[in-house]
C-alpha cells in the first residue's frame, strides 16, 4: 500500500497543493507564471465551471470557442513545475483514492506562456520566443530516472564545453519541445531556438548587485552559442522541468516566452500586459 505522504491528498479529495479534484482540469492546460496573470485571461473564457486558488496555483477552466481549456499559475521556478506537472498527471492518471495507476494513462497538453530575458542583440524587446528546445542549468531532472532517452545530450555536452562549465553546477540537460506543438503554433511573428532556464533569477541569470556571478561573461558567451543552426534565445525559469517531466509521463510541452527584456542591450519594457494578453489570445485560437 503506498503510504499517505507520497500522494497527498486534502480533506476534500483535492491534490495538496494544486487544491484540485480529478475532472477540475481540461486536457489542455495553459500554464502562465504569475496568479494574477490567470484572473486577467480568465474573461477570454466562456462558462468558467471551476475557480480555485492555493498558495500560488490559481486555477480556472472554462471554454474558449468550442474546447474547454484550463488556465493556471506555476509561480517561478521550476521546483513549482515539478509540483504542477506531477499533480495534474495524478490527477487524470492515478486513483487519488487508492493510489492506483490507471491502465490507459491520459496524455495532457501544455502550453506555458510566459516571459523572458532575450540573449541576443537582434531579439527586441515585445518579441515572442519559442523554445524549440530547453537547457536547464538546474538540475531537478537528476533526481528521476530513466531520462536519458529524451535528453539532446550532444547539445548539453557542447554547450558544456564551450562554457567550461564547473564540476561545482549541476550538469545542464536539454530536452526538445513536443515536435507536434511546435508545428501547430507555428507562427510567422514568433522566434524560434534554445531557451535557457535556470534555478534563479539573478546569479544564475549573469545579474549582479551585492554578489557576483560565477562568470562575469556569462551572458556573452551564451548570446554567441550556436548549435547545429539553434542560437541560444533567452532566459526563463520554468520550461527545462516543464519539458523533461513532461515527456517522461507522456505528456506533450510547449513554451511561448513574451520578451519584455533584453540581457545583452540592456532594453527593458514595463507595461508589457497587453501584449501578453494579445498573445495569449493567439495561443488560445491555435490551441
Amino acid at each position: 500500500m503506498q503510504k499517505k505522504t507520497e500522494l497527498i491528498i486534502n480533506g476534500d479529495g483535492s491534490i495538496y497543493h494544486l487544491g484540485l479534484l480529478p475532472g477540475d482540469i481540461a486536457e489542455k492546460i495553459l500554464i502562465v507564471g504569475d496568479p494574477g496573470r490567470v484572473d486577467m485571461l480568465a474573461g477570454l473564457l466562456k462558462d468558467v465551471r471551476v475557480k480555485k486558488e492555493n498558495r500560488e496555483f490559481h486555477t480556472v477552466t472554462g471554454t474558449f470557442d468550442t474546447g474547454e481549456i484550463t488556465i493556471i499559475s506555476s509561480g517561478i521556478g521550476t521546483d513549482n513545475i515539478d509540483i504542477l506537472v506531477n499533480e495534474l498527471d495524478a490527477l487524470v492518471n492515478i486513483d487519488l483514492n487508492t493510489g492506483t495507476i490507471n491502465e490507459e494513462p491520459v496524455s495532457l497538453t501544455f502550453i506555458r506562456l510566459g516571459t523572458s530575458g532575450a540573449l541576443r542583440e537582434d531579439i527586441p524587446a515585445g518579441s515572442v520566443v519559442v523554445a524549440d528546445t530547453a537547457i536547464g542549468f538546474d538540475g531537478l531532472l537528476h533526481f528521476y530516472e530513466g531520462y536519458d532517452w529524451i535528453l539532446d545530450t550532444p547539445l548539453s555536452d557542447t554547450l558544456v564545453e564551450y562554457l567550461e562549465w564547473p564540476d561545482t553546477l549541476a550538469y545542464p540537460y536539454a530536452v526538445k519541445a513536443n515536435k507536434d506543438l511546435i508545428e501547430q503554433f507555428n507562427d510567422s511573428s514568433f522566434l524560434h531556438g534554445i531557451t535557457i532556464s535556470t534555478p534563479g533569477f539573478y546569479a544564475p541569470q549573469g545579474r549582479k548587485l551585492r554578489l557576483l556571478s560565477f562568470d562575469d561573461e556569462l551572458n556573452e558567451k551564451l548570446s554567441g552559442f550556436v548549435f547545429r543552426g539553434r542560437a541560444v534565445c533567452n532566459y526563463e525559469m520554468e520550461s527545462s522541468a516543464l519539458y523533461a517531466l513532461s515527456a517522461l509521463l507522456g505528456h506533450r510541452a510547449l513554451s511561448i516566452c513574451l520578451v519584455p527584456g533584453n540581457r545583452i542591450t540592456g532594453e527593458f519594457m514595463h507595461d508589457y500586459n497587453p501584449l501578453m494578453k494579445e498573445l495569449a489570445l493567439k495561443i488560445l485560437k491555435k490551441l
